[in-house]
């Protein structure tokens, strides 16, 4: 016996599993909305989707020629879009086990179990890391620089050029002067090493990003709304440097600031350390 029960125009009975299924299906149409919106994909997931609302129309209507060319046009049709969206879906795939597995948020007692910690700055790579900084905004020499947090960067490391190397001012100055071979694209830290430079990072689809902010501004927000990295922007044309977090860009108005940010130690006591906050910083909220 069904619960809840529906019979609408004589033909089509609801239960309440019926229910349950296509408000699992509908949450699952918004989520890959939500994932494609602004991409190529995105014309072809509405074209796809079309056909399939096609499809159950002609088989509720018990049209078997009809439903059954579209059956067959949906299953090559998946198979195509499997294979020209291959580099689109590992991503999601990616994306989707860094947050939900032993290296996302969500999954910290699996992480314990397999003995896998989270990746941390000590005070000597922060110090090395801010003086660069200093440097080259003082040169205004760009720079573009990912601290990696739980969550795996490797699918962007693969994007670049490995380093293995620890992390040392001059190195860091000598990576992004502007007639090395290694100074476009983004510097990738993990822990107290550099293990990759000169990578691509997804630039962040909003809209709402202001004008003055470039290509390495609007990178930074993409890799930080996509994982949990942190990131650190040096603007080439005013020097500027930008500490960017979860989609929020924060302008940094002192290298005590950065530290602070980073979570090191600034001639206090950790505990008061740990309650400073940055003086009047400038922010942009990228989740607006």
């Amino acid at each position: 016996m069904n619960l809840l029960a529906l019979n609408i125009f004589g033909f089509l009975n609801f239960s309440f599993t019926d229910i349950i299924d296509i408000l699992m299906v509908t949450v699952s149409i918004y989520l890959i909305f939500k994932w494609i919106k602004g991409s190529a994909a995105m014309n072809i997931f509405i074209a796809i989707l079309m056909l399939f609302v096609l499809r159950v129309v002609v088989t509720a209507f018990n049209m078997k020629l009809m439903s059954a060319l579209l059956g067959t046009f949906l299953d090559v049709g998946m198979l195509a879009l499997i294979i020209i969206f291959q580099p689109e879906i590992r991503h999601f795939l990616n994306r989707f086990g860094s947050r939900y597995g032993v290296s996302g948020k969500r999954g910290t007692f699996l992480s314990r179990i397999l003995g896998i910690k989270e990746t941390q700055l000590g005070n000597e790579t922060v110090n090395e890391l801010t003086e660069a900084c200093r440097a080259m905004s003082e040169n205004k020499t760009g720079a573009l620089i990912v601290l990696q947090g739980k969550e795996s960067l490797d699918f962007i490391v693969e994007t670049g050029d490995k380093v293995d190397a620890v992390v040392r001012r001059r190195l860091i100055m000598n990576i992004f002067f502007k007639n090395s071979p290694l100074h476009d694209g983004a510097m990738i830290i993990r822990g107290d090493r550099i293990v990759a430079a000169r990578c691509t990072l997804p630039i962040t689809e909003r809209k709402n990003i202001p004008a003055r902010y470039g290509m390495r501004h609007k990178a930074a927000i993409g890799i930080s709304e996509e994982t949990d990295a942190q990131v650190i922007v040096v603007s080439e044309q005013t020097g500027n440097i930008s500490f960017v977090k979860n989609g929020v860009l924060t302008r940094i108005g002192n290298i005590n600031e950065l530290k602070i940010l980073l979570g090191a130690a600034v001639d206090k006591p950790k505990a008061h350390v740990e309650e400073a906050k940055p003086k009047n910083p400038k922010k942009t909220n990228a989740a607006k």
